[in-house]
């Protein structure tokens, strides 16, 4: 029988590609969707690459075969229309195809839950983003509704801004209140890891940020 894999979308992104570093370096097999399978820097008998497209359910579909988890990385397309919740909602049609229950995903601080005490800076981070960033904001929070009403165990963690760095530190965890301003993306990637083996933030959006 086939070893069960885990899904990774937007694995060349600019948190995406330190996720893809660690399951290396812990020597976990894992297949990339990638539009481009020529932009992966990396080679490794670990990897297995899909061509295709999040927005293309066969591409998904075929991502998701013969895996346990699937991960989100995805950032917004420059100069497309947004992705978020086209992509989740192919993700979560072929989850329930292939009998996959763990779902995780990042997003940004500006999505909204019923759970949620903001601080004045977050707050005003989230109605900046809602006015500058109509379109992606609402897709995101679109997205979030979906992962609400599907039947798979979801975690969407949301996040500050991501420094590009290999610093590993403590981090804080909130279910209510971003709580700092940065999170390395190494960090990010260690916590996602993390995830795959717990159910403490099963259909949870907790934030994470540096100490």
């Amino acid at each position: 029988m086939e070893q069960k894999k885990i899904a990774i979308i937007g694995g060349t992104d600019k948190a995406g590609k330190y996720l893809v570093e660690q399951l290396l370096r812990k020597e976990c097999h894992f297949k990339l969707l990638l539009r481009n399978p020529d932009s992966l820097k990396v080679s490794s008998p670990l990897i297995d690459i899909i061509a295709g497209d999040a927005r293309n359910y066969k591409s998904v579909l075929a991502l998701t075969k013969d895996c346990h988890a699937v991960i989100s990385m995805l950032g917004q397309p420059k100069g497309e229309r947004t992705i978020f919740s086209d992509a989740t909602k192919n993700v979560l049609r072929a989850m329930n195809e292939n009998n996959i229950q763990r779902y995780i995903l990042i997003t940004g601080l500006n999505v909204d839950t019923p759970h949620d005490n903001k601080n004045p800076q977050v707050k005003f981070a989230t109605e900046w983003m809602k006015t500058n960033y109509p379109e992606t904001t609402a897709d995101k929070q679109i997205e979030y509704d979906l992962l609400v009403e599907s039947n798979v165990n979801w975690t969407l963690i949301r996040l500050p801004l991501i420094e590009q760095t290999e610093t590993v530190s403590k981090i804080n965890i909130s279910l209510e209140d971003c709580p700092g301003d940065k999170i390395s993306a190494t960090n990010l990637a260690l916590f996602i890891i993390e995830q795959l083996s717990s159910d403490k933030f099963y259909k949870k959006s907790p934030f994470i940020a540096n100490v």
